[in-house]
């Protein structure tokens, strides 16, 4: 339940925030009132999550996250961009929250290094999974209104290659750390492949397509590289929380 609980909070929190900083002047209103139906499913996920392992999980942050994202669909509903914005913000904010506590390995006796790789690590793998999620999702929209620019798209892929560069930064600085202090086992190892290779190399490379993609301009294609770039950044994200549950620096 706990890397379960953390996967939907990171990933409700990178959605939120990716959608709070889309343009809502370039992309209609329907966008951001049905994927804020999509942040509300995630956080009642984590909200029973939460209430199935109440010794290990906080209730409270997915629920608040969960009420917020209803009443952030509703206010999307009546277009109003202004309190729209500040609420995804708000679940983004919550959400995050909810994350923080719950760290894999949370130890009082961890080095300052390994608290501040382990307070960084739910922000920027929520940065990546939300920011590629939301790319696709803005990708499938342009199905749907064809003439909105293509601006809004391009900057979400810009954030996920942000979020890239902020997962090798984190995730390499607590790689060679582990390494350092006790070692890696070779089942880690292949492991450690599988997400570095789908998750971190892989995604790169997806964004790199998806971005040129966009010259020619031909959304449909892009969205469909998304799409592989979202199962690349899950598998990635969903391995990197399995191999730091036994680890001192998250992987």
């Amino acid at each position: 339940m706990l890397v379960l609980s953390q996967f939907v909070l990171r990933l409700s929190f990178g959605l939120a925030a990716a959608m709070a900083l889309t343009s809502s002047r370039q992309v209609t209103s329907g966008y951001f009132r049905n994927h804020a139906y999509v942040l509300l499913g995630l956080n009642v996920l984590a909200t029973l999550a939460a209430v199935a392992d109440s010794t290990q999980l906080l209730l409270r942050p997915p629920l608040t996250a969960a009420i917020l994202s209803y009443v952030c669909a509703a206010v999307w509903l009546y277009e109003k961009p202004h309190a729209g914005k500040a609420l995804l913000w708000l679940v983004a904010a919550v959400s995050l929250l909810g994350a923080l506590p719950t760290r894999l390995t949370a130890n009082p006796s961890f080095e300052k290094s390994a608290i501040i790789l382990w307070d960084f690590d739910p922000l920027t793998s929520g940065l990546l999974l939300g920011a590629t999620i939301a790319a696709m999702f803005l990708g499938h929209w342009y199905l749907n209104t064809p003439t909105m620019e293509l601006a809004p798209l391009r900057r979400l892929l810009v954030l996920m290659a942000a979020a890239v560069v902020f997962r090798i930064v984190v995730c390499g600085v607590g790689l060679i750390l582990q390494f350092d202090q006790s070692g890696i086992s070779s089942t880690q190892w292949l492991l450690i492949g599988l997400r570095w290779i789908a998750g971190i190399m892989g995604t790169a490379v997806l964004i790199a397509m998806a971005w040129q993609t966009l010259k020619i301009p031909n959304t449909q294609s892009a969205t469909g590289i998304l799409y592989v770039a979202v199962l690349a950044t899950f598998l990635g994200e969903l391995t990197s929380l399995l191999l730091s549950a036994g680890t001192a620096y998250p992987l």
